[in-house]
């Protein structure tokens, strides 16, 4: 039986995984933990060990990358990729001062500063975000940590370069980004899809770096369809 393994990004949880929940009803589907591990490596290698037989990966900004990993170390376990609102490039120049400001902000000022002052940046650009939407992301983004946050953001620091391994996955690929996406723009994801020519790009209208969340039932359509072709017949979930 194959599972649909759904992976969360930076401070994120299943609430980004809403409606893709809905749409996947009658699959066998979980929602990765990845708030534990100190890398990449190690929460794609987790993930691989807790969550045995064939996968399809779906994954959300870092979970994007987790899910990269997954299929370079393990390509054979994947039936199919899903990759949103992500990137292939290792630490590019002048980040690591910013990753680390972010870092120290989390530690003195809580989840809660962070949540305000992280959350804007990542939704469209130029179009004013639903209340709803940030209450929702900004309660998410509060049950986590600030060690949490720190041990994700080293992993994104030392994360590594996708673009080495992506050309040998050759299994179903989509990859969705929204048009407004000021942190992962369209050029990566069609990045990806020039060195894995099988991908099918799907950009979100009036969604930023949050797509499943600004666009919920638009970016959980496209993935239960999908994974349909896929997987044809409905599966039972594990008990």
């Amino acid at each position: 039986m194959t599972r649909i393994l759904l992976i969360p990004g930076l401070v994120c949880d299943a609430h980004v995984w809403q409606a893709t929940l809905a749409a996947l009803d009658g699959y066998d589907v979980a929602v990765a933990d990845v708030t534990h591990q100190p890398s990449i490596t190690a929460m794609a290698e987790d993930l691989l060990a807790r969550h045995t037989g064939d996968l399809v990966v779906i994954g959300h900004s870092m979970g994007g990358r987790v899910a990269m990993e997954m299929a370079r170390i393990a390509p054979a376990r994947l039936r199919g990729m899903a990759l949103l609102n992500t990137g292939m490039a290792p630490l590019k120049e002048g980040e690591l001062p910013k990753r680390e400001a972010m870092i120290a902000f989390g530690h003195s000022e809580g989840m809660a500063g962070l949540a305000e002052k992280w959350l804007p940046g990542m939704m469209a650009d130029g179009i004013k975000p639903d209340p709803q939407v940030m209450n929702g992301l900004r309660a998410m983004v509060q049950r986590m940590t600030p060690d949490i946050h720190e041990r994700q953001i080293r992993a994104l620091i030392a994360r590594p370069d996708a673009s080495q391994s992506m050309p040998a996955y050759k299994g179903p690929l989509l990859l969705i980004t929204g048009r407004q996406d000021i942190w992962s723009p369209i050029g990566p994801h069609e990045e990806i899809a020039r060195l894995c020519p099988q991908a099918r790009l799907e950009i979100i209208e009036e969604a930023g770096h949050f797509a499943p969340v600004e666009q919920p039932a638009r970016v959980a359509q496209l993935l239960a369809g999908w994974v349909a072709e896929i997987i044809p017949a409905r599966q039972e979930r594990h008990v």
